[in-house]
């Protein structure tokens, strides 16, 4: 334990070492950048075409708060607005509108301060050095002789290399900086993405030095305003249709979640949709969701940066108990909460949020994120959204669980009253009897032996019963080898035992049920099957089991003799056993509903039907009756 917590320490160590540089690095980048931005602001004068200077800042504006999906990332494609300030307006206000526009676009996204101030710095520096290496580079291209918009087609494809260059080269050297890990994936995607965003923009440019070479009279703002139109329209159109279909892929998501949870409702492994569909419905990089069962919390889910080894401390476990609304801690370094521990450094960020059923708290879901102040109102609603299906499925599951055990401890008290009344009393009796005729063996040997065999008998039934008890002791069939094991099991014993004509069918596909359920379809069959035999002089008993859409069928046919149900009820209340009123009852407990169906001569056809919770709509498996 010592040597983990000492490895523990090494790497959060080192992992702080490493997000001190990167925002060393970020600082000096910035600092530079806006020295360059204040240095060029004294030397802002007042423009001319001023209203051509407004629109292109504005046509900036929307371009950087509205990125283009390029491949698989969003990007910015601004640089032919940011180059016809530059060549209109000169570097002083190119610099000045440029850093506004994207500080701008970065404070209404609400990132984190440090970032604010390093985006538009890495982006003015860039843009400085561009412009400094084409000024180094015009007279060379001059010395050619080219005419005018060849050389300036070669000075704006210059400006943008480096440009791109230049931005991507103090990005890249963030990401490797930082703690969090920057794979060769990521770095392939941005280079494509940004390589993309590049041709766009030389082909804008192209356009803009070819059409500007023809003479069609003086640019002025309406020529400005429908040349750059197109690329606007384009930026606010996708990303516009990016945020749709973002929404959609979430709200799919979270339908495929929350049917995944009912379909799997009475099973162990329901928690089994959040690991494959979680990360489609939020993008986080840590979660952990804690159970309370039976008073006692317990961590039931977990994925990410998570501390797999860690404990929640005694002392903290009643503290989620008063957790009744979501609670957010944007920096770790101030205050993580609880279940700070159970996060590895790289998490920044924490969410809290509890599952609440009636006021009470019956789970606490946990997300964490690898940047501070990164989790925002959307994610918190689509994280409660989440938290509030997950509260009914637990809280549905403790009542299924309380429900089975209540059942559990009647059929133990059931037991325990038969064997007091029946195995206990006999027994008593057989004692009383020996101890009499010991008594009189001297005397009367015939009433002596009379006795004896009484209480013989009275013994055999009694071990009769034990066996019995015994026997409903143990492990039910459905426990050791499922239902539908369990079924062919018991008709492979009757097929030769009885050497009976039986049919088994399954449709659809099999799904896992609660112990309960399988318990009571089987003994449903069971009853059935045993009454067809003896009773139904039947020659031919076909058994269905069917996986429906919206609930599991079980239905044993067969073409006896028939019987009156009217008269099987009331023989069924003189003589308590399992019979046609305790297998309603059994029904009744897991909420199914029992048919029975039977005229003289016309057989017999017992249908028991198992509700799925929650499942809605799909295409019937099975037919109504059993094909012939």
């Amino acid at each position: 334990m010592i040597e983990y917590s000492e490895k523990v320490g090494v790497k959060m160590s080192f992992l702080q070492k490493r997000e001190k540089n990167s925002r060393l690095f970020m600082g000096l980048i910035s600092i530079c950048g806006w020295a360059i931005v204040l240095h060029f602001l004294l030397e802002l004068r007042v423009p001319k075409d001023p209203l051509v200077l407004i629109v292109l800042a504005l046509f900036l504006c929307v371009s950087e708060y509205f990125p283009m999906p390029v491949w698989k990332r969003v990007t910015t494609i601004t640089f032919p607005l940011v180059y016809v300030i530059f060549i209109n307006y000169g570097m002083a206000y190119t610099l000045f509108v440029y850093s506004i526009a994207v500080l701008s676009s970065n404070i209404l996204y609400r990132r984190p301060l440090r970032t604010v101030l390093f985006n538009p710095a890495q982006l003015v520096i860039s843009f400085y050095i561009a412009g400094l290496l084409s000024q180094l580079i015009n007279p060379y291209i001059g010395e050619y002789g080219l005419n005018g918009y060849i050389s300036g087609i070669l000075q704006y494809a210059t400006m943008l290399a480096v440009y791109y260059l230049m931005s991507n080269l103090i990005v890249d050297l963030v990401l490797l900086i930082r703690p969090q890990v920057y794979t060769y994936k990521l770095w392939k995607e941005k280079i494509i993405t940004e390589s993309n965003s590049a041709a766009v923009s030389l082909i804008y440019g192209l356009l803009l030095y070819i059409l500007g070479s023809q003479n069609r009279g003086e640019i002025d703002v309406f020529s400005y305003f429908f040349f750059f139109f197109p690329l606007i329209g384009l930026s606010l159109l996708s990303s516009t249709i990016t945020k749709l279909k973002r929404e959609k892929q979430r709200l799919n998501a979270l339908f495929s979640i929350t049917s995944e949870l009912n379909k799997k409702l009475p099973t162990k492994d329901w928690l089994s949709p959040l690991t494959s569909r979680f990360n489609e419905f939020i993008q986080v990089d840590a979660c952990i969701l804690w159970i309370k069962e039976d008073g006692i919390w317990k961590k039931s889910f977990c994925m990410g940066h998570v501390e797999y080894e860690s404990e929640l401390q005694i002392d903290k476990v009643h503290n989620f108990d008063d957790f009744k609304r979501y609670l957010v801690f944007p920096d770790r370094k101030k205050s993580g909460g609880v279940a700070d521990h159970f996060f590895k450094v790289e998490i920044k960020s924490l969410l809290y949020c509890p599952l609440v059923v009636e006021n009470e708290t019956v789970g606490m879901f946990v997300i964490g994120r690898s940047r501070t102040k990164s989790i925002e109102e959307e994610d918190i609603r689509s994280i409660a959204t989440l938290a509030n299906q997950l509260a009914v499925v637990i809280k549905t599951r403790l009542l299924f669980s309380e429900q089975e055990r209540r059942i559990l401890l009647e059929e133990r008290n059931r037991i325990a009253r038969d064997i007091h009344d029946g195995v206990a009393q006999t027994l008593a009796g057989a004692i009383m009897k020996l101890d009499t005729a010991e008594k009189r063996f001297q005397k009367n040997p015939d009433e002596t032996m009379k006795l004896v065999n009484e209480s013989l008998h009275k013994l055999r039934l009694s071990l009769k019963e034990v066996r019995e008890s015994i026997y409903a002791l143990r492990p039910y069939p459905t426990e050791r080898v499922g239902l539908v094991s369990a079924i062919e099991k018991r008709l492979e014993v009757v097929k030769k035992e009885f050497n009976q004509c039986i049919s088994f069918e399954i449709r659809g596909s099999e799904i896992q049920l609660s112990s309960m359920v399988e318990r009571v379809l089987f003994d449903t069959f069971q009853e059935s099957l045993q009454n067809s035999l003896k009773h139904a002089n039947a020659n031919k008993i076909e058994v269905l089991l069917s996986y429906q859409s919206e609930h599991i069928l079980l239905k044993i046919k067969d073409d006896g003799i028939g019987f009156s149900l009217y008269e099987a009820m009331i023989k069924a209340r003189n003589q308590p056993h399992f019979g046609i009123l305790q297998m309603s009852d059994r029904a009744d407990t897991i909420n199914a509903s029992l048919q029975i169906d039977s005229k003289g001569n016309c057989g017999t056809e017992i249908t028991i039907t198992v509700p799925k919770m929650g499942l809605e709509g799909g295409k019937l498996l099975d037919q109504a009756h059993v094909s012939g």
